[in-house]
């Protein structure tokens, strides 16, 4: 399995790396780095607004006795989608803008909920205790 994720990241990052070769090559290098830029700006704003509403929802799910499960998984989709906007290229924009956004995100959160789903129910989801363990 590590092979083959190396595998994905060395591709994506090839992937990236043309991707903002073209964009400079079309509307130009000074352009690219300014969209570029923005789109890290852009990022980090909605990590804030996004995980601050998605963080609320938690803690009045909290407090009224639901367990914030769906919430939880709403949260790693923020927090996946404002790295993907930090992280320089287009490719992964576009998919963090599409984490980020709560048209899309239902989608994302649904898939992760099927596939924690899987690794319960196949015995391949375990939980360690925490530090005190000794």
């Amino acid at each position: 399995m590590p092979r083959k994720l190396l595998t994905i990241i060395v591709l994506a990052i090839l992937i990236e790396i043309w991707g903002i070769y073209m964009m400079g090559s079309w509307i130009g290098g000074f352009w690219t780095f300014g969209l570029l830029l923005a789109t890290s700006l852009l990022g980090a704003y909605l990590i804030q607004t996004e995980g601050r509403k998605v963080w609320r929802q938690a803690q009045q799910q909290m407090q009224s006795g639901q367990p914030p499960g769906h919430t939880l998984l709403e949260g790693l989709c923020v927090l996946a989608g404002g790295i993907l906007l930090i992280v320089p290229g287009f490719i992964s924009d576009i998919v963090g803008l599409t984490l980020l956004l709560p048209l899309t995100r239902p989608l994302y959160r649904l898939y992760m909920y099927r596939w924690l789903e899987r690794l319960v129910r196949g015995g391949r989801f375990t939980i360690n205790r925490g530090p005190d363990r000794w």
